[in-house]
């Protein structure tokens, strides 16, 4: 009789912690994280808990508290905020949680260059432009500026967004301030600079001829340097030229807030989302380790052909694993190191020679070259993070000759081949697939097109994949 009560006894206490768990699992949500997600730093899309190493054996765990292996990780927390910012985070809901997505926990750093920083400096302008309506005010102070980063950041966190945000971005709350700008007040910028011919250069802008043409970096650039004077004139000129720089550089940053109060968050956010592409799209962004062990394989007479592609290709995987790239970057990226390998001494065409391409530039060697127009990460409950990738054909990596110059992708009597059409379907890379990336069949841009041109085929490329970028861009949520 006692055997049986003890039994009973036992069977309600573990049915009543039973119960419990799966109580506090509805009422605060899965505890587990299998469902995040990241990047590493082999160029694939870890499909592992964060803290579970695939070659560790996961604990056991009860199945009725697993979340779905496709549902992304979401922190749902209200954050709890300073109370003494000012800055009008309604205004700017929409775009605060695009910075969110954009800058998604372990993806961030890897978006960094070309999504997730411009997002974050284009939102934090709005954001105090916006403000400027009723404040009259296009900076912060010191202190208001470190409540206002501290608040913003919570609230892209709980969004989200990675916790090391400030970090990866170099975003300091000096950034919110006016600088060294003389100017900071609505009223005194709208009285010494044109302002309807700022806002008619700027209310809209076609992100690929802007770049080219530049009419509303130039009317940026008048605003930023006229404000600056007020300065220089109270100064008696007294100014090195790096102070200079940096004082334009600070006043351009009141002009944008400017512009911000002046037309609604989302057109704000999508002009300097563009302005800050054609900067973007100049540079590679890309750090480039020693050459010394290609240089010896490669350099000269090639005396083994797969000791030099094997000392290419573990160099490339290396530049993988550091970030995406738009495809102008890419190309740039290409052609300044095919400069350094030949200064080294390595003749020949080692791209063509060991098949590289200009997609194994970017993370994952399955190969993901972002638009070089402005795009977004999109959220889906279902199937996580996902991106848009501008090129999946394999492009012949560009090798130049010692008197090679890149020039100007802006050429507009330039020929271009037929452009590749695309669908949403066809290009969007869910964060959490069964493969590392998805790439189905488009039509390609055959190397060959380019090749067949009688011009610079680094012209011909950016050109195109500028184009390419506008027709397969594809809203996201």
């Amino acid at each position: 009789m006692r055997g049986v009560f003890t039994s009973s006894w036992l069977l309600q206490i573990t049915m009543f912690l039973l119960h419990l768990l799966l109580f506090m699992n509805k009422s605060q949500g899965s505890p587990i994280s299998g469902s995040k997600y990241s990047l590493s730093i082999t160029t694939k899309v870890d499909v592992f808990p964060s803290d579970i190493s695939p070659s560790t054996q996961p604990q056991p765990f009860i199945p009725l508290l697993a979340p779905s292996p496709l549902i992304p990780f979401t922190n749902n927390s209200v954050p709890k905020l300073s109370g003494l910012c000012s800055l009008n985070f309604s205004a700017a809901q929409h775009i605060m949680t695009q910075t969110a997505t954009d800058c998604w926990t372990s993806f961030a750093p890897y978006l960094a260059n070309v999504v997730c920083c411009p997002q974050f400096d284009a939102m934090l302008v709005t954001l105090i432009g916006q403000s400027s309506k009723y404040s009259g005010v296009l900076a912060l102070n010191t202190t208001h500026a470190k409540h206002c980063l501290s608040d913003v950041h919570k609230v892209l966190v709980s969004q989200g967004a990675t916790e090391d945000l400030n970090n990866i971005c170099s975003i300091h709350s000096s950034n919110l301030t006016e600088g060294s700008c003389p100017v900071a007040f609505v009223d005194e910028f709208e009285s010494i600079v044109d302002t309807s011919r700022l806002l008619t250069a700027c209310r809209k802008i076609d992100p690929v001829n802007e770049c080219c043409d530049q009419v509303c970096q130039n009317a940026i650039n008048y605003a930023a340097r006229k404000i600056s004077l007020n300065d220089m004139s109270n100064s008696n000129g007294n100014h090195s030229l790096p102070r200079k720089t940096a004082l334009v550089n600070d006043c351009k940053n009141i002009v944008l807030r400017w512009l911000a109060g002046k037309l609604n968050s989302s057109a704000a956010n999508s002009v300097f989302r563009g302005l800050s592409n054609c900067n973007l799209n100049k540079v590679c962004p890309l750090v480039f380790p020693n050459i010394s062990r290609i240089a010896k394989e490669c350099g000269n007479q090639i005396r083994n052909q797969t000791s030099c592609c094997k000392a290419t290709k573990n160099y490339v995987s290396y530049l993988q694993g550091q970030s995406f790239v738009t495809n102008l970057q890419a190309l740039k990226c290409a052609v300044s190191l095919g400069e350094k390998l030949q200064k080294a001494n390595v003749t020949k065409n080692i791209y063509d020679l060991c098949h590289i391409s200009l997609k194994d530039f970017s993370l994952q060697e399955s190969g993901c070259l972002l638009p070089s127009l402005p795009s977004d990460a999109s959220f889906d409950r279902t199937s996580g993070i996902g991106f848009i990738c501008d090129l999946n054909d394999n492009v012949v990596a560009p090798w130049t000759s010692t008197s090679y110059a890149l020039q100007s992708s802006c050429n507009r009597t330039t020929k271009l081949p037929s452009l590749p059409t695309s669908t949403s379907s066809q290009n969007e890379i869910p964060g959490l697939p069964m493969q590392p990336y998805r790439h189905d069949p488009v039509e390609s841009i055959e190397a060959s097109q380019f090749k067949s041109l009688a011009i610079d085929v680094g012209e011909a490329l950016g050109l195109n994949y500028a184009c390419t970028s506008m027709g397969s861009r594809v809203a996201t949520g």
